[in-house]
């Protein structure tokens, strides 16, 4: 994995409000290069995870912008290494500023969804749940909110847990019996048992693979024709 400490604007252009995250190993370093903190003597490699930090993003004597910064220490942050979130005002001429603060300091620009890749190669999640992030992001009803939500807190991921330990528990009973298939009287597993387990590791399979064609309409919509006569109503119906 890349090891170097990246930067990217976090918030969407417009707002009031505007936020820069850094992770990587120099984050905190390479903040406090650029950060001073109000409260003089304190410096932020010394405040502890998890606060909040107000004080001036500077280059030079020239001050930039008044703002929070929030520190995270690995591995109890999103991408599982040292990070910073500087939140300043929403300027796009002063989120641009402290980015190139940041680069010229050390830090590069993130690539495409690199945090969430980078949260993944750090074990903080895994692919069913990064891929989830994609659409929270874009989630625009209840329905996909929800879906999103439940994929990124695991919870296919716990399914697809439970199913791959009731498989290995029902191979290593197959594999007991071809083992010593050649005594008859010993008996590892009840055959009905087995039945039962079978046929219920075999509905699961089948319920996780209709959820997809459900979960992909849930998210993308189904194409819809209306057809009719003329005036018969489907400007209407459309409109309803």
């Amino acid at each position: 994995m890349n090891q170097d400490t990246i930067c990217a604007i976090a918030t969407a252009q417009g707002g009031a409000i505007g936020s820069i995250r850094v992770s990587g190993a120099d984050a905190i370093r390479i903040t406090s290069h650029i950060f001073t903190p109000a409260k003089s003597g304190k410096a932020l490699a010394d405040c502890k995870p998890y606060t909040l930090t107000f004080g001036k993003i500077h280059d030079g004597e020239e001050i930039i912008d008044e703002v929070l910064v929030s520190l995270f220490r690995a591995p109890h942050s999103y991408t599982g290494e040292d990070s910073t979130e500087i939140t300043c005002h929403g300027s796009s001429y002063i989120l641009q500023q402290v980015l190139q603060l940041l680069i010229k300091h050390g830090c590069r620009l993130a690539g495409p969804g690199e945090y969430t890749q980078r949260a993944f190669l750090n074990g903080k999640m895994d692919l069913s749940q990064a891929e989830a992030v994609a659409d929270l992001i874009a989630s625009s009803s209840a329905a996909t909110h929800r879906l999103a939500m439940s994929q990124m807190r695991g919870g296919f991921s716990k399914e697809l847990t439970e199913l791959r330990n009731q498989l290995l528990h029902f191979t290593s009973l197959i594999e007991l019996e071809l083992d010593f298939s050649d005594h008859e009287e010993l008996e590892f597993a009840d055959r009905t048992e087995l039945c039962r387990l079978a046929d219920h590791i075999e509905g699961v399979i089948s319920r996780l693979v209709h959820s997809f064609s459900v979960g992909n309409a849930i998210k993308n919509g189904v194409p819809v024709a209306i057809i009719g006569e003329t005036n018969a109503g489907k400007s209407t119906l459309l409109n309803v």
